[in-house]
Formats: C-alpha cells, structure tokens, sequence
C-alpha cells in the first residue's frame, strides 16, 4: 500500500498553505539537505531535497509520509527515513517526476515499503 507516502501524517504538525522551502531537513541519522520545492497537493504531496555536498549535486524527491514533523520556529523538518535509506532512494528527475506514474509508483513502493508506515511481508 503506497497511498499514504503521499499525504502528510496528521501528527506531523503541517498546515496547509505553509511555505517550506529553505526549511532544513534532518533525517534519523543527521542533516540531508534543504527544501528547494514542495506541494501539499492532496494524495500527491511530497519535498524535493537539495542535498548540497552531501550527495553532490543530488535532489532527492521524499513523499510528504515520511515527514514525521514540522518545527516552524528552527525552519526543521524531521523525516523517518536514514541518510542511507535516502541516498539509496531512486534518483529525482525533475521531467519525469510530474507526468509519468510509473516514476511515481516506483517512488512510491520504495519509500511506502523500506520504512515504518509501508506494509511488510506477513
């Protein structure tokens, strides 16, 4: 099930509307980058992270499911997944992402299936 990858959790402290880019976004192990764009479109929000040097030259697409929360007066977002587990995410591309639901599935069963919220094999 990947249909939840998409939408911000309830506990995550988003409001709607909420202009995030520049936020910094830290994963369980550390920073990863900074907001360059996000949507909070319903069903399909999602981040798209510039890693810096991290992982040099890199933007990394996260699913708004995987922020587990919002602190507006530090400008931090906190998200459930590893450095390694985001490194290791399929590579952003930028054309692909908006017009192609076969990157969009694929980013999706990734994240909806190597973390906490995705299913898990019985």
């Amino acid at each position: 099930m990947t249909e939840h990858v998409w939408s911000y959790k309830s506990t995550s402290g988003h409001l709607a509307g909420t202009d995030l880019t520049g936020y910094k976004v830290e994963a369980v192990d550390g920073g990863i980058g900074k907001v360059d764009k996000h949507s909070d479109e319903v069903g399909d929000a999602y981040l798209v992270v510039d890693t810096g040097v991290w992982i040099f030259g890199k933007e990394v697409l996260l699913p708004a499911g995987a922020v587990t929360r919002i602190d507006p007066e530090d400008q931090k977002i906190y998200v459930d997944r590893t450095k390694e587990q985001i490194k290791n995410a399929p590579e952003f591309q930028r054309d692909k992402h908006l017009g192609d639901p076969g990157y969009h599935q694929e980013l999706g069963t990734y994240y909806g299936t190597a973390g906490p919220f995705g299913s898990s094999p019985v």
